[in-house]
């Protein structure tokens, strides 16, 4: 069994336990570290992505090959399980087998598509479109049918509340699952109240993935609280990207004002904490076994 598989697996067998909660990452760094504080499962966030592979906007700027390039340097430093957020699979129903068969390889344990127009943006963005619900439908097939491993896991997502309403967007979510999805995510829902509704739906059916975005347009709380509503994934996915954005203001402010980083000390890592971390020693002592 590869480690890929065995992290599908341990996926699958995780959402049966209950509410599972998965950080955002965004590179092997913040994978490693995330894994580090033992979290069962990771969300490789493509807004996340967008901010720190391109310092840019979640508006639909990056590409199949910067994911798969990220999925793979994630899947080999870590064996926790990643979900992947691949967009709207970067383009159409071919485009999506052709994401799918490539993320997995790459080492993702659940493939993550929407049913946005392109160029796609953040969920909790205005000014969002939908393709038509059949369409979606047709992308999630084929994400089911090209998949390798059955435990690759398909969350679809749909993004229609903000266009078509509520009640549309709960069908919307009837049709994927019917189309084979593992795991629903019904994105940007607005209430508690909205968020009970889903979940009194869909929850003793199927995995809902719950969207934590500080400042976005839905209430942030607790996994806990989450779970009690009924969902049994939630994310927090750009939080990481905006606490280094925000670290990183205050260190290079103080950098460029004081000309050295001693302010900063109690703050930081120094060297060998940072090797300490990325495991340069045992890195080290596994290269003496080939001399």
């Amino acid at each position: 069994m590869t480690a890929s598989s065995s992290a599908q697996l341990s996926l699958r067998q995780r959402l049966s336990q209950g509410v599972l909660l998965a950080p955002g990452v965004y590179d092997a760094l913040s994978a490693l570290i995330a894994a580090q504080s033992g979290f069962d499962a990771l969300y490789l966030s493509g807004a996340s992505i967008a901010y720190t592979r391109l310092g840019r906007s979640d508006i639909g700027l990056t590409t199949f090959p910067e994911v798969e390039d990220t999925v793979a340097r994630i899947a080999e430093r870590v064996s926790v399980p990643v979900i992947v957020d691949a967009d709207t699979g970067f383009g159409n129903a071919l485009n999506v087998k052709r994401t799918v068969r490539g993320f997995e390889r790459a080492g993702a344990a659940m493939i993550q598509l929407e049913d946005q127009t392109f160029p796609k943006r953040c969920g909790h963005l205005d000014g969002k479109g939908v393709v038509p619900a059949q369409e979606m439908a047709g992308k999630v097939r084929a994400a089911v049918d090209a998949r390798h491993d059955a435990g690759t896991l398909i969350l679809a997502r749909t993004d229609a509340i903000a266009v078509e309403g509520l009640d549309a967007a709960l069908d919307r979510a009837e049709l994927y699952l019917e189309a084979g999805a593992d795991a629903l995510f019904i994105e940007a829902l607005r209430t508690t109240e909205q968020m009970t509704a889903a979940c009194e739906r869909f929850a003793h059916r199927v995995p809902l993935l719950a969207n934590m975005v500080e400042g976005g347009k839905t209430p942030v709380q607790s996994a806990q609280a989450l779970a009690d509503i009924g969902f049994r994934i939630v994310i927090f996915p750009g939080g990481a990207a905006r606490a280094v954005a925000h670290t990183l203001q205050g260190y290079y402010a103080n950098l460029h004002a004081q000309g050295t980083t001693a302010a900063w000390r109690e703050q930081m890592l120094d060297f060998d904490g940072l090797n300490a971390v990325i495991g340069t020693p045992e890195l080290l002592a596994e290269g003496k076994q080939y001399e």
